[in-house]
């Protein structure tokens, strides 16, 4: 009977303790948060809760699993120990990376509530989502470290392997080295401020908005939802236009190929009263003028505002589109038009047709030829 009751009171209490535990914590967090309401760090630490508990109940196993003195534990000791090792490692891990993220998420938070230029914003969280990616990838190869060096096998091999680390990092960093450049590339990116998640770029002749920025590759979302994956030292090494480098305002053009009796100031109140109605326009300014002309036509170009790269195509497809419109209802005069003219009349054709009444022009050719004589 003592051997049944044992084995359960040791799991059960190590279950019952780690449920105690973390109810303890969540109910800490909960009233911090109520306290706290303007730092989310707390609430979001109540996400901790799940690798907490798994923490506790490893670790608490791993010291109390001796004591069930079952037979099969007792044949299968150094095993059970070592796989409650790496869960107790693997779940410290996990811990730390929830941390982490409540920690950056928090910050992130608050400054985006704090500030009110939205340019800082995206690119505080363009550094904060590299950092982030910077702990995960530094807390997995610890871990993982961690758990190789568990096996003893393993650590024999690791101080065998020591000797030959300088020659082993040598050739890794010339294998690697694209590798390495994008990864010190994605390090220039998040803390030089040059690309920031929800830019508006033109790479390669493609415009779109920075949907993904990680150590290695920025991910661009076209404007007709194409996602393109080009490497960190792309922007490094080669221009590109950032529409919303300094500020995310935009000015567009729009252009208009019409006839020289255009009612330009007709025109001008036309367009006024469209941008009046356009929800795309910010109304910082507007202006519409003859920039060009030829022969046939003339160039009108309209100049809007807006306050991002979206709003401005809206704007600049909307002025086009209602006074194209405008004009051809009420002034189709104004349209470009091709002129034509009367083509000339076909001459006769001779009697004699193209070679004459002799016959052949080499012979017309000759009667007209003077008679030089010989000898």
């Amino acid at each position: 009977m003592e051997n049944v009751l044992r084995p359960l009171i040791v799991v059960g209490g190590a279950l019952a303790l780690t449920l105690l535990l973390g109810w303890l914590a969540d109910l800490l967090l909960r009233r911090a948060n109520a306290r706290h309401p303007e730092t989310p760090l707390w609430g979001l630490l109540r996400r901790c809760r799940p690798p907490l508990q798994v923490v506790l109940l490893t670790a608490i196993l791993r010291g109390a699993y001796r004591q069930t003195e079952l037979d099969i534990i007792q044949d299968h000791e150094a095993g059970i120990g070592q796989v409650l090792s790496l869960v107790l490692i693997a779940s410290t891990a996990w811990l730390v990376l929830r941390a982490a993220a409540a920690a950056v998420e928090s910050t992130y938070a608050r400054y985006a509530s704090m500030s009110a230029d939205r340019a800082r914003v995206r690119r505080v969280r363009t550094q904060v989502t590299l950092i982030m990616r910077i702990v995960t990838a530094v807390v997995c190869v610890v871990a993982g470290a961690a758990m190789l060096l568990t096996f003893p096998e393993l650590r024999a091999v690791g101080t065998s392997m020591l000797a030959s680390a300088g020659i082993i990092g040598i050739v890794a960093g010339v294998a690697a080295q694209s590798t390495l450049g994008n990864l010190f590339a994605g390090f220039q990116i998040a803390f030089g401020d040059m690309v920031r998640l929800g830019d508006t770029v033109v790479v390669d002749g493609e415009w779109g908005v920075i949907d993904e920025v990680t150590l290695t590759v920025v991910a661009v979302r076209t404007w007709d939802e194409r996602r393109i994956t080009m490497p960190v030292s792309y922007f490094t090494s080669q221009p590109f236009e950032n529409w919303s480098r300094g500020g995310v305002q935009m000015t567009g053009s729009v252009f208009l190929q019409l006839d020289h009796r255009a009612p330009l100031a007709l025109m001008r109140k036309k367009t006024e009263e469209i941008l009046e109605h356009c929800e795309a326009w910010d109304r910082r300014s507007w202006s519409l003028a003859v920039t060009d002309s030829t022969a046939t036509t003339m160039e009108v170009r309209v100049v809007v505002t807006a306050r991002d790269a979206d709003d401005i195509w809206t704007a600049r497809c909307t002025v086009r589109e209602q006074l194209l419109v405008w004009l051809a209802e009420e002034h189709p005069y104004a349209l470009p038009r091709v002129t034509t003219g009367p083509a000339d009349p076909v001459p006769p054709r001779p009697a004699g047709g193209l070679l004459g009444k002799g016959g052949t022009a080499a012979a017309d050719e000759s009667r007209e030829l003077p008679d030089t004589g010989r000898g």
